[in-house]
């Protein structure tokens, strides 16, 4: 994933903890989140690591046009714009409706109107190159509506997402690291993936067990409460109250 940091700088940054949580629930593995400066050489430079085809011309795309003519709302402070009159305000719009077009593919596959009620399209570059507006709603909404394009791509196509369980151990993260090794060891065939994160300042820590098999890692707690010398807990914040519970008691 990668967001333009002109905007970031602008707004408090959602969308990266959006995405991951929606990448969490389909069972998608986000390998990095990046930000980039909103310059056109290093979106391009940027871009060309994940795809090996960016190199095309920008297009407007007369469908996109149409449905902005539609569907957007014009500004209060643009009561007497008029589509088919040249001026600035026009060409800032049209704008917006210049996109990367590849001629030797289907165009309908590189612009996809996800959202009907959304002027907005996700453009598509290489196939695998998904372009999102960075505004916090739209985003979401226009990530909403390209689940159902998703899902049969997926490895299992029913959306299953990943499952996490948590513990809440009283140990230190260097006295857990023996063990929390031994069983990454033991799980990592099975898919199942081992974490520890100290809590500055709080008496317990966490210990997480994130995988696809969830009968699998379910049958490993009573295993990892034992080797951890803790509980198994539902919320981060359940290991906070059990620690003020043990302090009023």
């Amino acid at each position: 994933m990668q967001q333009l940091a002109d905007s970031l700088t602008q707004t408090v940054d959602t969308n990266s903890a959006h995405f991951a949580k929606y990448c969490f629930l389909l069972g998608m593995q986000l390998k990095r989140v990046e930000v980039i400066g909103d310059d056109e050489a290093e979106i391009v430079e940027a871009t060309r690591r994940m795809t090996k085809a960016f190199r095309l011309p920008l297009k407007l795309h007369d469908e996109t046009v149409k449905r902005m003519k539609a569907l957007s709302k014009p500004h209060p402070s643009q009561k007497n714009f008029l589509w088919d009159v040249q001026s600035p305000a026009l060409d800032a719009k049209l704008r917006m409706a210049r996109l990367p077009i590849d001629e030797s593919r289907d165009i309908e596959s590189q612009v996809l109107f996800v959202d009907e009620s959304l002027w907005v399209p996700i453009s598509v570059v290489n196939g695998n190159v998904h372009i999102l507006p960075g505004v916090p709603r739209l985003f979401t909404q226009l990530l909403d509506g390209l689940k159902p394009l998703l899902l049969p791509r997926l490895e299992n196509p029913e959306g299953e997402g990943v499952y996490r369980i948590l513990f809440a151990t009283p140990m230190a993260e260097s006295e857990v690291a023996g063990y929390l090794t031994m069983l990454a060891a033991e799980v990592e065939p099975k898919g199942v993936k081992v974490g520890s994160y100290p809590k500055w300042g709080k008496k317990l820590n966490s210990v997480t067990l994130v995988g696809k098999d969830k009968e699998y890692m379910e049958s490993l707690v009573p295993q990892v409460e034992k080797g951890v010398d803790g509980i198994r807990i539902e919320r981060e914040e359940d290991a906070d109250e059990s620690e003020d519970e043990q302090e009023g008691s």
